[in-house]
């Protein structure tokens, strides 16, 4: 995948990873619409890059995103880039009543629902391109989770598996399935306060080095802390989750 050249629609697209994927592929001359659930942090973004295009999206809402995909579709019939960024994060304690139907429906129907819906309504569209992409971003916390966070861990494994999936369904179309997967990032992750674990990455040293991997043209884009992840949790997943999930 190149930088240039493209019609860019990214969820999440309002601050952080997907602001910052929105700039790089801006940057480099590409029109980029952003998507996200509030409209002011949407157009702050969208402003500081001249051109850029935004959409207010909860991606949560199949009936948006169908209507979101039909709006694109009229107004950037070349829509060639889809990345689903858009994510949540709560943490979810099952021994102290955290484990709630809010608390678990939030992080399922944003992180899972979320990029199945998008991929659902503008698949169609994709596949009238010469070629085109979708980017899934998932996260290195899907090979070692996260104890205190097992739902968002849960569902960047399960969009692991969605990826895959629809790399084998899409295989004979134009529609290329990546993966993007990112250690964790400093980042005010879905509007929260910030999540600070290990090794976080500064945000434009991530959004550097996942750009070389989308320019690499791998399906799988593997970035930081999450390499160590990825291959610790095949050879010493026991070590791994322990040094994650110390006991105390």
């Amino acid at each position: 995948m190149k930088l240039e050249g493209h019609t860019v629609l990214i969820t999440g697209g309002g601050t952080g990873i997907g602001a910052g994927l929105a700039g790089a592929f801006h940057k480099a001359g590409s029109r980029v619409i952003i998507c996200g659930r509030r409209g002011e942090v949407l157009k702050k973004t969208a402003a500081a890059h001249p051109g850029m295009e935004y959409l207010v999206l909860d991606v949560r809402d199949i009936s948006a995103v169908k209507d979101c995909a039909a709006k694109v579709a009229a107004s950037h019939p070349g829509l060639d880039v889809v990345i689903n960024n858009a994510g949540v994060q709560k943490p979810v304690d099952f021994m102290d009543g955290g484990a709630t139907t809010e608390n678990i429906d939030i992080v399922v129907d944003t992180n899972l629902k979320g990029p199945s819906y998008v991929a659902s309504a503008f698949i169609p569209l994709l596949m009238k391109q010469k070629e085109s992409f979708i980017v899934n971003v998932s996260s290195g916390l899907m090979y070692v989770p996260l104890s205190f966070m097992p739902i968002y861990c849960a569902t960047k494994a399960a969009v692991h598996s969605l990826t895959l999936s629809l790399r084998h369904q899409l295989r004979k179309t134009s529609v290329k399935v990546v993966e993007l997967v990112p250690p964790a990032v400093k980042t005010a992750l879905g509007g929260e306060e910030e999540v600070h674990n290990h090794d976080e990455m500064p945000l434009d040293i991530f959004i550097s080095e996942a750009v070389a991997g989308l320019l690499s043209g791998r399906d799988e884009v593997v970035v930081g802390s999450s390499n160590r992840l990825k291959w610790g949790s095949r050879l010493l997943p026991k070590v791994f989750f322990g040094f994650l999930n110390p006991r105390k």
